[in-house]
């Protein structure tokens, strides 16, 4: 039980010659204005206090969150420290924005919310975080320790609640301990495999006093992951199994943009020429451009990418974990080949797929020891094999055939990729409009597509964009948004407003829940029971906010109405009125293998519809 003190105690120190002013001090919500009090270590501070200074040591400058009773303490203490606080809409909302900042930045993202609903809120954007290895720290105020269990008001045991979503979790009741707490919790988000991590923080451990060294709060060198040896028989298996294949595939997943190994991945490709298929969450991490990309495996991947890895003698997996969306039916995934994975978390390790050899460490340290290993082979007849696969399904994507008057989101983002020449950060909602996304725009550089993969999260694109935008201000953001998933978050765009934050929100409406609809489309014989999806009109929608918008209902109007969104000061919204039931293609029904896809017939099946009629 923290020691009672008085929620009001000042820090005991001398005012600073200067000030520091939050980047956003204009704006109502902006809560770093003023003088910053400068200490002398230690000093005695509230446990409110040590929060923002923790934080300031650990060199985070912005969070996200919403203000509520057992966190005021905190909000109250907030003004004394140069960080920004980014008001949200719904608490969901500053989780989503936290893990934006982190895919965005490389960072840990920080959200904060207070007790009972407040802390309940994060829990959907805190899972969603776990699913996909995202680093962000969480925060939460609970009840005073002595109404802890006697279901006091707004009082929830969220450190039970999140035990199965976090990579762990803390409850603080004493002010001591809330300095070494964060900065254990920073330490475990970010190291290993990254993660989601929250404190729960009660109101008596905030308002109780301390002392604090503000000397151990700077910033530390940090290593987040320690340097491995892995063992020389595996490396020497793994080299041996590459240099005797005749038909390799390298799996590049989410792991080579959080270990960085960029460039080891593109290393062993080229000296081995193998070329690299890639996950959804990989995406950017190997050049879309690059001779030996073969873009996107799995259940809506390019039907070659599938078809090289039924047909591999060799999988070199790095960084991805086999999960259900890229492997299909398990007892026919790649029969043929062996099986090299390379994973930090030893717990993936023949989990789905059971592997021939496992190197576990950090992506980038073993491959920095394998490739010495690794000599020049020459790969010419496996990629010519793959290349004329895919020359025959090219012909017939639809961004290749003729304009008939359809406005389709395919040709939406094309052109979208090829305006903004891939330069954009791309930010997708779940859904259609995230596979057509994967499928064109071409993503040269890592951190430049941002979307839910474990979990598939609708709602998540409008704030997790907000994050990716305060963490890169530098950067072109585009959220690409299905009318279902826009009206979940939707208030968001207040957030944005009141920021002053330039986004780009490219709606893709086609009046369903389109992923939904074509399921029951492929496999329910089209009852299209619960998806037809009535929707405000988003332009007005976005207006009464004060963000201009236009609709866009031809593809002569795209590149118009793209420039519009691009040459405006602030936000812009495009609502584009694309075809109602068009489908992603290829599909592997859900418990099929990779090789049995549902091909994009060579007519335009909505062409063939209006024939019908």
């Amino acid at each position: 039980m923290g020691h009672k003190g008085n929620a009001n105690t000042k820090a005991n120190a001398n005012a600073s010659n200067g000030s520091i002013t939050a980047p956003n001090a204009t704006a109502p919500s902006a809560s770093a204005s003023g003088s910053h009090t400068h200490l002398t270590p230690p000093a005695k501070l509230t446990g409110a206090e040590i929060i923002w200074a923790t934080l300031v040591g650990e060199g985070v400058d912005t969070v996200f969150g919403y203000p509520g009773g057992t966190i005021l303490p905190a909000y109250d203490a907030l003004r004394k420290f140069p960080v920004r606080h980014i008001l949200v809409r719904h608490e969901q909302g500053a989780a989503h924005m936290a893990d934006g900042y982190s895919r965005a930045s490389g960072k840990v993202g920080v959200a904060i919310a207070t007790s009972g609903p407040g802390s309940t809120n994060l829990v959907t954007g805190i899972a969603t975080a776990m699913l996909d290895s995202i680093p962000i720290v969480c925060i939460t105020a609970n009840v005073s320790s002595k109404l802890l269990g006697t279901d006091a008001f707004q009082e929830v045991d969220i450190t039970g609640i999140t035990l199965p979503v976090t990579k762990h979790n803390f409850l603080v009741n004493r002010a001591e301990d809330i300095a070494p707490t964060l900065r254990h919790a920073f330490q475990i988000a970010r190291s290993g495999r990254p993660g989601p991590v929250l404190v729960d923080i009660t109101k008596d451990a905030e308002q109780a006093t301390t002392e604090f060294d503000f000397e151990a709060a700077k910033p530390r060198p940090y290593r987040p992951h320690p340097m491995l040896h892995v063992d020389d028989l595996g490396l020497a298996q793994a080299a041996e199994l590459i240099r005797n294949s005749k038909r390799p595939v390298i799996l590049a997943g989410h792991g080579v943009m959080e270990s960085g190994a960029m460039e080891q991945v593109r290393t062993l490709a080229e000296r081995a020429q193998i070329p690299v298929g890639l996950t959804l969450l990989g995406l950017g991490g190997f050049p879309a451009s690059h001779p030996l990309c073969l873009g996107m495996m799995g259940m809506h991947g390019e039907s070659w990418v599938n078809s090289a890895i039924q047909d591999a003698d060799l999988l070199i997996a790095c960084g991805m974990r086999f999960d259900d969306r890229v492997t299909g039916k398990l007892a026919e995934y790649a029969l043929k080949a062996k099986k090299i994975h390379i994973e930090v978390d030893p717990s993936e390790i023949n989990k789905n797929v059971k592997v021939d050899v496992a190197l576990v460490g950090d992506l980038r340290e073993v491959l920095d020891q394998l490739l010495p290993r690794i000599s020049g082979r020459d790969g010419s007849t496996w990629l010519k094999s793959i290349e004329a696969k895919k020359g025959a399904v090219a012909v017939h994507d639809i961004k290749n055939l003729p304009d008939s008057g359809h406005l389709y989101a395919a040709h939406v983002i094309h052109d979208l990729w090829r305006m903004t020449g891939g330069n954009a950060i791309v930010v997708t909602d779940v859904g259609q409009h995230q596979m057509w996304e994967a499928q064109y725009f071409r993503h040269e550089q890592p951190r430049t597509l941002i979307t839910s993969g474990g979990l598939g999260t609708m709602g998540f694109a409008l704030p997790a964009a907000i994050g990716a935008k305060v963490a890169c201000p530098e950067k072109e953001v585009w959220v690409v948004v299905g009318d279902g998933g826009f009206q979940m978050t939707a208030a968001e765009l207040a957030t944005i407003v009141q920021e002053k934050i330039k986004i780009n929100i490219a709606v893709i409406n086609n009046g369903y829940l389109g992923m939904v609809r074509q399921w029951q489309e492929f496999f329910y014989e089209r009852n299209y029971e619960a998806t037809p999806l009535v929707s405000p009109d988003f332009v007005k929608l976005a207006d009464a906010h004060g963000i201009p918008g236009r609709a866009v209902r031809k593809r002569s109007e795209v590149e118009e109405a793209v420039n519009a969104a691009r040459s405006a000061t602030g936000a812009y919204l495009l609502n584009f009125m694309v075809e109602k039931e068009d489908s992603v293609y290829p599909m592997i029904p859900a418990g099929s293998a990779l090789h049995e896809m549902i091909r994009r017939p060579e007519k335009d099946p909505l062409e063939e519809r209006a024939d019908d009629k």
